[in-house]
């Protein structure tokens, strides 16, 4: 059973608490993962409450198999595994009950708390933890033996019990028949007024059934998260932990610090992840990539050997040994093949870009096709939207397209083509042939001093013309040095 019914009024959202993402799942969605790993071929149901439909909807994208059982009232983690008892009540054997608010919990200690609990043959385990700081959680109180007496919430705890650093870390055990009736006694007197789950062990052991705890190893895979803050510092571990085991199975993750990578994310081998770089969702990195730095990457794939330098990139596919940015952006439907090259700020949508082809700088690649080892200029525009629909432009193999074009589809230049620098291309260009689209350049003389007189234009143009004019009369002296000289001979004789 997973406890997620309840609101999380400290996280001050319309989203419940167990639904805020926490690299690449959602909080409950850790905890189902943990539990379908670690106990197997165990049967899971999810306790519903506020922002039931959220929850479920999610359940249905996340864990169809899973079944959800409404708590209509949130009265108590007792009253929760009430109405899962009451919902379903052909349970037998063992019962886990998690809360879904503690998504660092690893499939290995869920596994090793059954195992301890079925090897003893107890009516209940509790998995508990040794804390630095057990502020806000329930205390483990154990008598003169070392056993388990009772849980006390903090809110109820007497000073003594609060010194206790062994706290409850919402994790649970029992015979589900045992469970059943000690969850007909539970009262409401505490200060919530609610059915505590954890009285159970105090009602256990009052009636001489053998409780056992089972102490996590590593105290961090229990911590919950009441509020933004704290969510924000499991993401901080949950980050830590993926990059180390990341550069333990061969990545150099050159700053684990910024770098955040989801846990639905796969790398290969001697991948380079280079700083402040996130790999979201379902990307997959090969081997011998290079990735960042100032990258994000979102459900994409980047094979072996391609690079990808301060660029974002969004259900892409970048082949091998291809090159990406710095400063580009690849949505959704961008194939790269193998050594292709997208350079800086260029922008690509639904574009094939054949093996060696580049598409340098300063462009935009959407609704397109473009063949083997073709050369896109720098200042390219596929216009493919004609305000009603998108059209596709295709350029062929080993073409080369002028600085400045326009291809307005659809249109398709063929192999072999090129198109002329500044040219608005609406047919199509034969292979082999040279496609000219503009108009022709004519200069009007003397425009800027007639039409913006006073201006630094015009006394530029006003001194660049008179640099022209004593050119040309330096260029005559030396052309006619005896009309030279007699010009000074008469200036002379007159002066």
């Amino acid at each position: 059973m997973v406890l997620a019914a309840g609101e999380g009024k400290r996280m001050k959202s319309s989203l419940p608490k167990v639904l805020h993402p926490l690299l690449g799942r959602s909080v409950l969605g850790h905890v189902l993962a943990a539990a379908r790993e670690g106990l197997g071929d165990s049967r899971v149901l999810a306790v519903v409450g506020h922002g039931a439909d959220q929850v479920r909807a999610h359940l249905a994208e996340i864990a169809p198999e899973v079944r959800s059982v409404l708590q209509s009232e949130q009265r108590g983690t007792g009253h929760a595994v009430r109405m899962v008892m009451e919902a379903v009540d052909e349970l037998r054997g063992s019962v886990v009950v998690v809360n879904g608010d503690f998504p660092l919990v690893r499939p290995a200690t869920l596994a090793g708390l059954v195992e301890a609990h079925e090897a003893a043959g107890a009516a209940a385990t509790i998995l508990t933890a040794q804390v630095p700081d057990p502020t806000g959680l329930g205390r483990i109180v154990r008598g003169e033996t070392g056993a388990v007496e009772r849980i006390v919430e903090e809110r109820d705890a007497a000073p003594e019990v609060r010194a206790i650093h062994e706290i409850n870390a919402g994790a649970y055990v029992f015979d589900a028949v045992t469970l059943r009736q000690m969850l007909g006694k539970l009262g409401t007197d505490n200060d919530q007024g609610e059915e505590y789950l954890t009285d159970v062990v105090g009602l256990l052991v009052a009636d001489g059934y053998p409780v056992l705890a089972h102490q996590a190893v590593d105290y961090t895979e229990v911590l919950g998260c009441n509020d933004r803050a704290e969510l924000a510092g499991l993401r901080a571990l949950l980050r830590d932990r993926i990059n180390t085991a990341w550069m333990r199975a061969g990545v150099s993750i050159i700053d684990p610090a910024t770098t955040w990578i989801d846990v639905t994310v796969t790398l290969g081998r001697d991948a380079v992840v280079e700083p402040n770089t996130h790999l979201r969702g379902a990307t997959t990195v090969g081997e011998n990539a290079v990735v960042g730095p100032d990258t994000t990457v979102v459900d994409s794939v980047i094979a072996d050997g391609a690079t990808v330098v301060r660029a974002h990139v969004l259900g892409a596919e970048i082949g091998p040994g291809a090159q990406v940015g710095p400063y580009a952006y690849l949505r959704p439907g961008s194939r790269l093949a193998a050594s292709a090259k997208v350079g800086t700020f260029v922008e690509t949508k639904k574009a094939d870009i054949g093996e060696g082809a580049k598409v340098p700088h300063l462009s935009y690649v959407g609704d397109a096709t473009i063949g083997e080892h073709t050369n896109i200029g720098a200042a390219t525009v596929f216009v493919n939207y004609d305000g009603v629909n998108k059209h596709h432009t295709t350029i062929g193999s080993h073409a080369r397209t002028g600085a400045d074009n326009m291809f307005v589809a659809p249109v398709t230049v063929g192999d072999g083509a090129y198109t002329a620098a500044g040219s608005v291309i609406t047919k199509d260009v034969p292979a082999g042939a040279l496609g000219v689209s503009r108009a022709q350049q004519r200069n009007v003389e003397g425009w800027v001093g007639r039409r913006r007189p006073g201006t630094a234009a015009a006394g530029a143009a006003e001194a660049a013309a008179a640099r022209v004019d004593g050119d040309a009369t330096v260029d005559s002296e030396q052309s006619h040095p005896e009309a030279a000289s007699t010009e000074s001979g008469s200036r002379s004789s007159e002066e």
